[in-house]
């Protein structure tokens, strides 16, 4: 009888994975299963979906004392992805499967009672370090296959149940390898449901928005309620350019992760646009829990995350936001361990001028005390405001402007002009490492980059002195006045591109109450 038997899986810790090795010893004494290697709850638990699995799919549990080991012993295991693994050892154990059968295949997969193979997450990460590994196959559940699929060089075989696995290992079932076209993912993920044709006036703010969105800086909208801000917002995906494969692979692999990728879905190919609610904590924001999973900033990587009313998220949730927006990544220290996660997004945020929304409204009567209003800007820092590129005030549109029939400026239009500015500034940043658009720029970087002639040197100059600007907003009016220089194409940052580059820093000056 051959009583040991060893079945190669995969685990994930952040945003990778390794390699897990099942051991799994029938022998004689008492009928009990021992799981050791740290498994968590659900890892222990498994033994009893197994046992069930098994006998539903009419295979016999080994009989006596049956010792499953996780390797390495070292590291912490979760989650109900080890079932299906530790099902086949079991069966192999007992010669009910063929020894050599499972060499060279990576295997995951829950197991319902009923012998039904369940989706697990993060299946991406796992499916790359199996081909890294040099496994000849990964066995899958059939609802994870698709994502599984998109990594090239590695044979991804779908299984629905236990006995269709067993059968498959043993030869007697055939499982095609699943095969995905990823030009067909990307031109589905192309098509977007929201136009800027559709919002009427607000030039102002669109332009604002195309500049942020072609050196992906942050924007801060600043308006009444009604005026347009969620919906100018919610119209940011469809003006960023296209993901790359590897972006995607990035993002998928967090969702993945974090549970959140449908069923039989291959790839986050459409840019993320996440939009928390403000009573979300920091926990939720950033990424947490005693098995720390990635929060909204990360789930929003190489998209937008989009934080309406501002002011009503709680300040320590915001001021934690800080060092990942300079950053791009959010570290998540535990007393075991510490886990970083990937955050590069762009901030778009939108907030009312006063509690009631209405002050300075030329219409409407603010009925807010100027006590409440200083309040309720204190809410957002100095520092939290300085890390935001652009400030823009989105005001009231006028009834002709809405009932005028004749529709905005389309969103592939500017889309386009978008795509011809970030293709000059991937030229510009071609040997940097980590830089990829002028939002990311470095100070050395913004000195090679961003050098001013005499006359917008001393523009930029005035302004300083005389809006009391802090450092950091130096930086940001150079970085935005580059990608306006970017939109028209032109090598030198000039007057005119300051100057709008200044319009977008309102929230610096002084508010009058």
């Amino acid at each position: 009888m051959n009583s040991l038997a060893t079945v190669f899986s995969g685990a994930v810790y952040g945003v990778d994975a390794y390699d897990v090795h099942i051991e799994v010893n029938a022998g004689g004494g008492e009928q009990k299963t021992v799981v050791v290697g740290l498994p968590d709850a659900a890892v222990k638990e498994s033994s009893d979906r197994v046992w069930t699995a098994m006998i539903n799919s009419g295979f016999a549990p080994p009989r006596g004392r049956t010792t499953v080991n996780l390797a390495p012993a070292d590291i912490k295991k979760e989650g109900p992805s080890f079932d299906l693994p530790i099902a086949l050892g079991m069966i192999s154990a007992t010669d009910g499967l063929a020894p050599g059968r499972l060499e060279g295949y990576c295997v995951i997969g829950e197991l319902a009672l009923s012998g039904e193979v369940r989706r697990v997450r993060g299946v991406l990460p796992i499916a790359m370090m199996a081909r890294e590994n040099g496994y000849r196959g990964l066995i899958v559940p059939a609802a994870n296959a698709e994502e599984a699929a998109v990594v090239e060089g590695l044979a991804v075989y779908p299984v629905n149940t236990l006995r269709e696995a067993v059968d498959f290992l043993d030869g007697k079932f055939d499982v095609q390898p699943v095969a995905i076209d990823i030009e067909k993912v990307f031109e589905a993920a192309g098509v977007y449901d929201e136009d800027y044709a559709d919002v009427k006036g607000q030039e102002f703010a669109k332009r604002a928005l195309e500049v942020a969105v072609s050196g992906g800086h942050n924007l801060l909208a600043l308006g009444p309620p009604g005026t347009g801000k969620s919906m100018l917002a919610k119209r940011v995906p469809s003006i960023l350019p296209s993901m790359s494969l590897e972006e995607a692979l990035e993002t998928t692999k967090i969702h993945s992760i974090a549970g959140l990728l449908p069923p039989h879905k291959a790839l986050v190919a459409k840019r993320p646009f996440r939009t928390p609610h403000h009573t979300i904590s920091d926990a939720g924001l950033l990424g947490g829990g005693s098995h720390p999973m990635p929060g909204e900033v990360s789930l929003s990587h190489h998209g937008v995350l989009f934080l309406d009313e501002l002011p009503e998220f709680h300040r320590n949730v915001l001021e934690v936001m800080r060092q990942p927006l300079e950053d791009g990544r959010v570290t998540i220290s535990r007393a075991a361990a510490s886990v970083t996660f990937p955050c590069r997004f762009m901030l778009v945020a939108a907030m009312n001028p006063c509690p009631c929304g209405y002050h300075g409204d030329p219409k409407r009567e603010c009925r807010c005390t100027s006590l409440q209003i200083q309040r309720y800007r204190a809410k957002i820092s100095g520092p939290l405001l300085d890390r935001i590129d652009i400030h823009v005030e989105v005001p009231a549109v006028s009834y002709q402007e809405l009932s005028s029939l004749q529709p905005g400026e389309h969103s592939r239009d500017i889309r386009a002009r978008v795509i011809q500015a970030r293709k000059i500034q991937q030229e510009r940043f071609a040997k940097i490492k980590g830089v990829n658009c002028n939002a990311q720029m470095r100070s050395k970087d913004i000195q090679t980059f961003c050098s001013l002639a005499e006359e917008p040197r001393t523009l930029l100059k005035m302004a300083m002195t005389e809006l009391n600007f802090s450092a950091r907003a130096y930086d940001r009016i150079l970085k935005v006045a580059r990608t306006i220089a970017d939109l028209e194409g032109t090598d030198a940052i000039a007057v005119p591109h300051i100057s709008e580059a200044i319009q977008y820093r309102s929230l610096d000056r002084q508010w009058t109450i």
